[in-house]
């Protein structure tokens, strides 16, 4: 196993705002969403453990009360996450009613197939009772049993809504476009992670605009806890069986969500209850099993008896019994009820464990989504959990390898994750163009000396975890799509973006790669082809603001790690980190920061972890496969290099000493080829 180096280490203040409740019981992200309660369409991005279940359920029983709604229907990706909506007694906080579903009619806990589950939504859709939970599947099933019109003037609310996809073949997706079409129900659409790992968009831009946003960020989350401090994400290799090696990243003495492969995984010895019995058997002496939760009892070196909790077993009766006692609403807040959990497709999203410190993952996972979803279940904040961790572990590509290829894959997945996290985790970012007429904005801190009129500034407003940040030659957004979008998407955007498998590849291995290729070209085209609604210069304004927010990112961490030790300095650093860059340069401008490489640091991370050898090994192998550029690619540079002779007067040159010109003549002369062969149609 390769040393520790996390990819991303994140402090915070624990000033504790995000657990404090208002005069309704309320937290800061319920109360955010409350008073969006009257719209039709309404969006609730938040993390993991920010109370999103509650706060529909104060949504949902507003709706019924006073906004004319007959009823409320709860959709859940799957049956164990229907237990987030049981019965809350919501007035003993303050609320004006409790949130009550009669037992009939939470269908996650009905016995039998999704068939027999629609007549039941058929047979509540006809009835006086409020409330019903379900699953997906089942909504699907029930949407094409009795039509769109069956569930006129009442709310649907789609629990972890990154299912739904805009992609024709997905039907919970195509549902919820026939709902929005008529127009006669109230969507409530909640995510702790807007953007699917297959890169598709969720919504079509069309019923996206429809909905009102309300977004609550893991900064705003982390930083409002009383006690987790800390964050770190990093991804470790290694080589021959990840059983031999686990102990070096797994600590008995915390508490752990260990995710084995999948059987069908490079990583995986397609023994998954042999890897159980090797993970318990490297921590100590096994002491049998627990009657009554059926965890199994292991001694360490120590003396000490850890309770470990099998999930992989797939004996019904054993696997059960432990995911009942895992559940036991009697020991939430107890402590050493267990100490990990294994798992192979469970314990994800909806998973509910306080005192998990880390989540260790064996392999890439399905997708980014999975990943933010497995990181959750980390973020939770407990007493005396001061710190977290997620820790991928991956084995390590080597080139003489026939799996390369496959190696190679993961690792870039893995680094996409790890970038995706770490804007995710940071705070928000709010570009401004710099004139002569900006100004500082009430409520922000612009470091030591104030706002200086003469330069490009940096606040930052700690209360909301806001930058705001001037920009020379920055492109604002014109319509309110295009405004939207540089608000609320960027995340999206760049999630979009760091799983281009091409850009991550030629950013991490190529060093005759000018950054330009990616930052314009690359995210340019990501950007047309998600939202060709926009014209061309909203298009360039979404690009622009996504890539200032991934390469300020990018430049901000230099200084996030603090000496030697890897000890993150205090949890100011990134805000820190941010300034330092902008006081770096003389002037912080567009261009400057489309010369940036989005991977640069990931690669430096990379070539720490992996070694120089077997990163230019890797490169070798990347580069003997890479094309030259392609019809669309090469149009692409020839578009822009005729806006370079429009701005200079000159076309580009060939022969130029400048990498990014250079390649704009290259692209342009390709352009011309192509055109000559007839390769445009």
């Amino acid at each position: 196993m390769t040393s520790h180096i996390p990819s991303v280490s994140v402090t915070y203040a624990r000033n504790g705002n995000s657990t404090k409740a208002n005069e309704l019981g309320m937290r800061t992200m319920q109360e955010r969403a409350y008073e969006r309660r009257g719209e039709q369409y309404l969006l609730i991005k938040s993390p993991p453990a920010s109370g999103k279940s509650r706060a529909l359920m104060f949504i949902a029983l507003d709706k019924l009360a006073n906004q004319g709604l007959k009823q409320a229907i709860v959709v859940v990706p799957e049956r164990s996450i229907g237990a987030s909506f049981n019965d809350e007694p919501l007035s003993r906080f303050g609320f004006w009613a409790d949130w009550t579903v009669e037992p009939r009619w939470n269908l996650c806990n009905a016995p039998g197939s999704d068939g027999g589950k629609v007549n039941s939504v058929g047979t509540f859709l006809a009835g006086r009772d409020r409330v019903l939970v379900c699953t997906h599947a089942t909504f699907r099933f029930a949407v094409e049993k009795f039509g769109v019109e069956a569930f006129d003037d009442r709310l649907i609310a789609i629990d972890e809504f990154h299912h739904v996809s805009a992609n024709p073949d997905n039907k919970l997706g195509a549902h919820l476009g026939q709902l929005i079409a008529r127009d006669r129900v109230h969507v409530v659409a909640m995510t702790g992670s807007y953007f699917r790992g297959d890169a598709e968009a969720v919504l079509s831009p069309q019923d996206e605009a429809k909905f009102e946003t309300v977004t609550y960020t893991y900064y705003e989350q982390l930083n409002g806890y009383d006690h987790l401090k800390q964050l770190d994400i990093g991804y470790f290799f290694y080589t021959g069986a990840y059983v031999d090696d686990i102990l070096k990243v797994l600590d008995p003495t915390e508490k752990t969500i260990i995710h084995i492969p999948n059987v069908n995984a490079r990583e995986s010895t397609k023994d998954k209850h042999k890897e159980v019995e090797h993970i318990i058997d490297a921590l100590g002496e096994w002491q049998g099993a627990d009657r009554e939760t059926g965890f199994q009892m292991v001694k360490l070196a120590d003396g000490r008896v850890i309770r470990i909790a099998d999930l992989v077993d797939d004996d019904p009766a054993k696997r059960d019994r432990v995911s009942a006692a895992l559940k036991d609403p009697a020991q939430k807040n107890n402590r050493d009820h267990v100490d990990i959990i294994i798992a192979l497709g469970m314990a994800k999203e909806g998973f509910d464990w306080i005192w998990c410190e880390r989540a260790l993952t064996v392999g890439y996972r399905a997708s980014l989504t999975e990943i933010v979803q497995i990181i959750g279940r980390a973020t939770r904040d407990a007493p005396g959990k001061t710190r977290a961790y997620f820790s991928n572990l991956i084995a390590a590509p080597n080139a003489s390898d026939e799996a390369v290829n496959e190696a190679v894959n993961d690792t870039l997945k893995a680094i996409a994750a790890s970038l995706l996290m770490e804007q995710v985790l940071a705070p928000r970012f709010e570009f401004k163009p710099k004139n002569p007429t900006s100004q500082a904005i009430p409520g922000f801190d612009y470091g030591e000396g104030g706002y200086d009129p003469k330069k490009c500034n940096v606040g930052f407003n700690e209360e909301t975890g806001r930058f705001q940040i001037e920009i020379k030659g920055l492109v604002e957004p014109k319509s309110p799509e295009a405004a939207r979008i540089c608000k609320e998407d960027l995340n999206e955007v760049i999630a979009t973006f760091v799983q281009d498998k091409r850009s991550v590849e030629r950013g991490l291995f190529d060093e005759e790669m000018v950054p330009q290729e990616l930052t314009q070209v690359r995210m340019g085209k990501i950007i047309k082809d998600r939202y060709p609604d926009l014209d061309t210069e909203d298009q360039e304004a979404v690009r622009q603001h996504a890539i200032a927010a991934l390469n300020l990112t990018q430049e901000a961490k230099r200084t996030l790690l603090g000496g030697s030790d890897g000890e993150p300095k205090a949890n100011t650093a990134f805000v820190d980190g941010v300034r330092s860059y902008a006081l770096s340069v003389r002037e912080l401008d567009i261009d400057l920061i489309d010369q940036i490489n989005p991977f640069g640091e990931a690669r430096a991370i990379l070539a720490k972890t992996l070694g120089e050898q077997r990163l230019r090994e890797i490169a070798a192998i990347i580069s003997a496969k890479q094309t030259r550029l392609s019809p669309e690619e090469a149009k692409d540079l020839a578009i822009r290099a005729v806006r370079f002779k429009k701005e200079r007067g000159k076309s580009p040159s060939i022969g130029s000493t400048d990498a990014w010109e250079k390649r704009m003549a290259e692209g342009a002369a390709a352009f011309v080829r192509y055109k000559d062969e007839g390769r445009y149609g």
